[in-house]
């Protein structure tokens, strides 16, 4: 028997956002410690297997810089004096400056801000109760994923698609706008399944030659931003030589003679001068989807990230389309299953207590919202009050500058619930410590996959750190609320409401089951019945403004951006920053792969992993500047400028730099972090943010003059 068997071991989740929401396995050594943390081998999913950064969790709980008492701001905001306080005396002053601010401007003054640190439903939604109990600004969550649901949800018309599982069945898998090496490795366990039972091709479409693409029998680095354009011309090449399936598109698409005809001039030719492919690249991989029925495209965030993103899912997604690759098992596109769960959370989130009427603000838009933009504003009040949990707006929000000048200013109180002194703790009046996704219950959905998964708490947290429920609960009960539908219940007693009012048992019978299947039918997750919209068609003619979505922003905010130049057809829109003579350089932030987001990078291993900041560029274009391997470069823009390391790296195209992790602000030697760099404009037409898509400028270190 191996030492993992003679342990202890609990079941859980992994909470972060990450479309695996991995089932895990946990060595729980006493009743407040854990060792390894493993993926469930029982899990069809995860199937045993999860990335290193979650294996090491132990690094995190039992960090010795946890956050373990409240703490007030006692000096400076951002000098980093504080005073410990009691649970009471913070949660009072909480909610004393919650009510002078709503003296003074009315309740909208108020804005909880929240997001995805974690992915469990009690813990990250109930915020929600509290908001719309007390009329405190609504929230519209659009850093994630507006601009690929979008772009899906157009075509497919429902957030689904076919079992993830089934990659595992296709003789060609093709990971789209995705290093799921490095952000969903359980992707990696169904495609590289297929290349050994059934010898399948692995194709791989990123802006660089990434960890996933290391992995991939054909890698096809693009210019940032240009998918739509490749996805064009290989839609053009199906059609031209005889592989699109007419019957298919006849019976399933809204007009495939218009999009033939669109696509006429959208050739390998035109596609490689936009996306610096050779036509003899898009050419091989067309005739491979072509020629292979059972290619599983499987379409990542990195569509997000573009302002074009919405046009360029739209495009990707088309292709199985073409190839009526959606017939077959191990075929078909794939981006979410989130809209197959349909949970009812409407007592855990107020629903019945919320007001129309009350303004909503845009997530992504935090530095305009707490600088005073009046069309960031939507007519109300300033924000000068904000509760923060499970997220980072100062190190991971764009337009830096402008969050950072906002968290300053005098007139802002703000409270962090945290684990860490993150960035943004650091720039709070009250820091509140927060218990991590072992130290409290909750349940999650996998977004990636398909199931329900309880996260029951397995250890006692260290004394101080509450779970987020306590602290919604608490204030609650300090504000004048608690006698609400809602409050007054415990995390267990949510998710037996949750699973209850969906048929599927309580928080005791899903402890006993570990999680829950919920993929649809062969026939629902391949659309064979239809497809989600009315006529039950796959639309290559997408309605850009009058489409549903679980993301679009509420009417009292409208549609964003130049909604007019959306395409009516799958097409490359230049709504991206292109490079400019001012600014030659196109830089992508993408992920690092032993961060996620801004968490892990507090860990000592994920640290010396990922070693400092820098800035990947090739090395014809680092000669071009006189830059060594490894020196000082300054990256700039009109938002600002730092400075990072060169590091040579020819896996990536000519004018192209990545930059991959948010690093903490702290790491950067001027303290400023990398979204200094990113933009806040919401792109059309439900907004989001384009981390991945900026026009910059580089500087060799003599002009630093230093």
């Amino acid at each position: 028997m191996n030492q993992h068997a003679k342990l202890r071991i609990g079941h859980s989740a992994c909470p972060h956002d990450c479309p695996s929401t991995c089932a895990l396995e946990v060595e729980l050594l006493d009743s407040n410690r854990i060792g390894r943390v493993y993926g469930a081998k029982a899990n069809s999913y995860t199937a045993g297997v999860i990335c290193a950064k979650v294996a090491r969790y132990a690094d995190r709980v039992h960090h010795p810089d946890r956050l373990l008492k409240p703490l007030v701001r006692a000096g400076a905001k951002g000098e980093g004096i504080w005073k410990e306080s009691s649970w009471e005396a913070a949660l009072d002053l909480v909610a004393e400056k919650f009510i002078k601010a709503e003296e003074t401007y009315g309740s909208e003054t108020v804005w909880p801000y929240y997001y995805a640190g974690t992915m469990g439903l009690v813990q990250r939604d109930g915020i929600h109760r509290l908001r719309h109990a007390k009329k405190y600004s609504g929230f519209f969550g659009s850093i994630c994923t507006n601009l690929a649901w979008t772009g899906w949800m157009v075509g497919a018309g429902a957030l689904r698609g076919p079992d993830p599982r089934e990659m595992a069945k296709s003789d060609c898998v093709v990971i789209w706008g995705t290093n799921a090496v490095v952000t969903q490795v359980n992707v990696m366990t169904h495609a590289i399944k297929a290349r050994k039972e059934r010898k399948a091709k692995i194709v791989v479409i990123d802006v660089y030659e990434n960890a996933t693409m290391k992995q991939a029998d054909l890698g096809l680095v693009l210019k940032p931003g240009t998918d739509g354009a490749l996805a064009c011309a290989v839609m053009h090449v199906l059609f031209r030589d005889g592989f699109a399936d007419h019957a298919y598109l006849d019976k399933y698409t809204d007009d495939p003679r218009g999009l033939e005809e669109h696509l006429r001039t959208r050739t390998p030719d035109w596609a490689a001068a936009i996306t610096g492919l050779c036509v003899a690249e898009i050419e091989t991989f067309a005739h491979l989807v072509g020629t292979t029925k059972k290619t599983y495209f499987r379409l990542g965030y990195g569509f997000s990230r573009q302002r074009n993103g919405s046009v360029n899912m739209h495009a990707a997604a088309s292709i199985a389309a073409v190839t009526g690759a959606w017939q077959y098992e191990g075929g078909g596109a794939f981006h979410s299953n989130s809209g197959i769960f349909k949970l009812n959370q409407d007592l855990l989130e107020g629903t019945a207590l919320r007001d129309p009427n009350v303004r909503h603000l845009d997530h992504s838009r935090i530095g305009p919202v707490l600088t005073g933009a009046a069309d960031a504003l939507y007519g109300g009040p300033p924000v000068t009050a904000l509760l923060i949990q499970n997220t980072n707006p100062v190190n991971v929000a764009p337009e830096q500058r402008l969050v950072k000048q906002g968290f300053l200013r005098d007139d802002l109180f703000t409270c962090v619930h945290e684990q860490f002194m993150t960035d943004t703790a650091r720039l709070a009046d009250v820091v509140l410590p927060a218990t991590m996704f072992l130290e409290h219950d909750d349940i999650y959905k996998g977004g990636g996959n398909q199931h329900i998964t309880l996260g029951p708490k397995l250890i006692d947290p260290p004394e101080g750190p509450r779970a987020n429920h306590f602290v919604i609960e608490e204030l609650a009960k300090r504000l004048g609320v608690s006698d609400r539908p809602g409050f007054g219940l415990t995390e267990k007693e949510h998710i037996d409401i949750i699973l209850g009012k969906r048929g599927l048992g309580s928080f005791d019978s899903l402890g006993e089951q570990k999680w829950i299947d919920m993929q649809p039918d062969f026939e629902a997750a391949h659309f064979i019945d239809g497809f989600g919209h009315p006529d039950g068609k796959f639309r290559f003619r997408p309605d850009w403004s009058g489409q549903a979505a679980p993301n679009r922003p509420p009417r009292s905010m409208g549609l964003f951006g130049p909604v007019e130049q959306l395409p009516e057809f799958p097409d490359h829109v230049e709504l991206i920053e292109v490079a400019d003579e001012a600014h030659p350089f196109r830089l992508t932030t993408s992920p690092a792969r032993n961060f996620l987001n801004s968490t892990f990078a507090e860990t000592p291993v994920s640290k010396e992993k990922e070693g400092r900041p820098v800035l990947l560029l090739h090395p014809d274009d680092a000669a071009e500047l006189g830059l060594a391997d490894g020196s000082r470069v300054e990256v700039g823009n009109q938002r600002g400028e730092l400075v990072l390391h060169a590091k040579f790296f020819d896996g990536i195209q000519r004018g192209v730099v990545i930059a991959e992790g948010i690093w903490p602000n702290s790491a950067h030697e001027r303290g400023e972090g990398i979204n200094v760099l990113t933009g806040a404009d919401a792109p059309a037409p439900y907004g989001g943010a384009a981390l991945h898509d900026n026009k910059v400028w580089l500087r060799k270190p003599q002009e630093l003059g230093v």
